[in-house]
């Protein structure tokens, strides 16, 4: 366990310092003009801010219903309204060819997809908006949230750090938690119906797992760093996405790779977290790494499935 921690340390801080070398040595070569856009790209989303805040006349809770709720909405149904065409008409051709799990959802079942449509609307309409009223006062208790000047690029880029490493602890250890045998089949089973999982279906979970482990983990971070409302609102869009793309069943050029989470959809009992960290840590990812699924796991810079560059193993004949 030691030997794993220390490497689990090793990659976090492998990765965190290549990110730094990265950004110091494109800061270097950049630095001639980079001030230049800064000063202009923050001078535009400043103004954009104000005029916007303005419109709707500082009204704090009109504001935060429209950064913590429509936006974040219309992203997660503008997304997945797409992946929803692909999945019932199997067009268009381009995005079904990177399909993951072969013959699955092939097409979809209509029936199936109506009924998980309803419970996510239930999740965002019963639980994540009510839960939204007591993170409102709290977010003014702050004072910063409605602030009418914005955060620095670099101070989000901070706050998405934090956010990301927050709701990466809380939904790893929640989300081994309702896999307990009790818990998993009154609430987590709910979930797992979809061995195949769809972009519309990473809310499509029991009521208390939709508290435990899709909602409080994302609106944690927000609310112990005393986040600006833009911040909480690009934080909760992308947030959305990601989980979307991870259960998507789709494969896609230049998106982050869902094959870690597709692998817990097939598997049940491994990838339980999202950056991968706790797994490797706590040794719930062994089998995954022995899998084609982990030479996959990589963002696809062709317009060739990895499916085919990399095809399953033939079976051998019983």
């Amino acid at each position: 366990q030691g030997e794993k921690l220390w490497d689990a340390m090793k990659i976090t801080a492998c990765g965190l310092g290549t990110g730094l070398l990265i950004v110091a040595a494109l800061s270097n070569s950049v630095s001639w003009y980079k001030q230049n856009i800064w000063d202009t790209s923050g001078h535009f989303w400043q103004t954009t801010w104000l005029k916007f805040y303005h419109l709707l006349e500082g009204k704090e809770w009109t504001i935060f219903l429209f950064g913590t709720a429509l936006v974040p909405s219309l992203v997660f149904w503008c997304f997945n309204g797409v992946l929803m065409v692909a999945d019932v008409t199997g067009k268009p051709t381009f995005i079904t060819r990177y399909r993951i799990q072969l013959g699955k959802n092939d097409p979809v079942d209509t029936k199936k997809l109506r009924q998980a449509i309803f419970t996510v609307l239930r999740n965002q309409f019963c639980i994540s908006l009510p839960m939204l009223v007591p993170m409102f006062y709290i977010m003014k208790g702050w004072g910063n949230t409605f602030s009418k000047e914005l955060p620095t690029f670099r101070w989000f880029l901070v706050e998405l750090s934090v956010f990301t490493l927050i709701e990466e602890i809380l939904f790893y250890y929640t989300h081994r938690l309702v896999h307990l045998p009790l818990l998993y089949k009154h609430i987590h089973k709910k979930h797992h119906e979809w061995t195949a999982p769809v972009g519309v279906i990473s809310i499509y979970a029991h009521p208390v797992e939709h508290i435990l482990s899709n909602a409080l983990p994302v609106m944690t971070g927000p609310m112990i760093m005393g986040s600006h409302i833009v911040s909480i609102t690009a934080w909760f869009s992308l947030a959305l996405l990601t989980t979307s793309i991870s259960h998507c069943g789709y494969h896609l050029p230049f998106l982050p790779s869902p094959e870690f989470h597709d692998f817990h959809h097939l598997k049940f009992n491994q990838c339980y977290g999202v950056l991968g960290v706790l797994d490797y840590l706590h040794g719930t990812d062994t089998v995954f790494r022995q899998s084609k699924a982990y030479e996959r796991h990589r963002v696809l810079l062709s317009l060739t499935p990895l499916s085919e560059s990399i095809p399953e193993a033939p079976r051998r004949a019983e």
